[in-house]
């Protein structure tokens, strides 16, 4: 979590308070969580708020924040967050796989091609509609099949915005 917050606030005690103060505020609301579910995302979503609130509240829109990356803590940290993108993205091909083949195919051309729907009923000689059916059901599997690494899923889309 620290990694995620320095990330956005470029300074390692600063995150160090953002995350301690997340984890003692969770700590305070522990009766109110439901512990079947998993907190990893709750927490991701705690402290990327308060990073966000942090960089409001002290207009550091400066370039400590927007500029170069030189308070970057390349660690273990880092190491994690690559073989967790390396298990996301073989279980997201996998998941892929998993489709029918023509939603597959839909599925396909629509993201990782980037046509539209149009240019995909035409090239498949079906109608739009079908292509959004076919869409919103690729979707609908690997929502499913990937709910468990959401909290993965965001901090490297975070990385990434960054």
């Amino acid at each position: 979590m620290c990694h995620l917050a320095i990330q956005y606030v470029k300074d390692a005690d600063v995150a160090k308070d953002i995350v301690q103060e997340t984890f003692f505020i969770l700590w305070q609301k522990k009766e109110n969580i439901d512990p079947s579910k998993p907190v990893k995302s709750y927490i991701t979503s705690a402290v990327r708020n308060k990073c966000l609130n942090y960089i409001r509240d002290h207009k550091k829109f400066s370039d400590t924040i927007l500029g170069s990356e030189e308070y970057y803590i390349k660690s273990k940290y880092v190491q994690n967050d690559r073989l967790a993108e390396k298990e996301l993205k073989v279980k997201i091909d996998i998941s892929i796989g998993e489709l029918p083949e023509k939603c597959r195919e839909v599925f396909v051309l629509s993201r990782f091609e980037n046509l539209k729907y149009h240019e995909i009923a035409s090239r498949l000689n079906i109608s739009v509609k079908t292509v959004e059916t076919q869409v919103s059901k690729a979707l609908q599997h690997l929502r499913m099949r990937l709910k468990d690494y959401i909290g993965v899923l965001l901090i490297l889309l975070i990385r990434n915005m960054l």
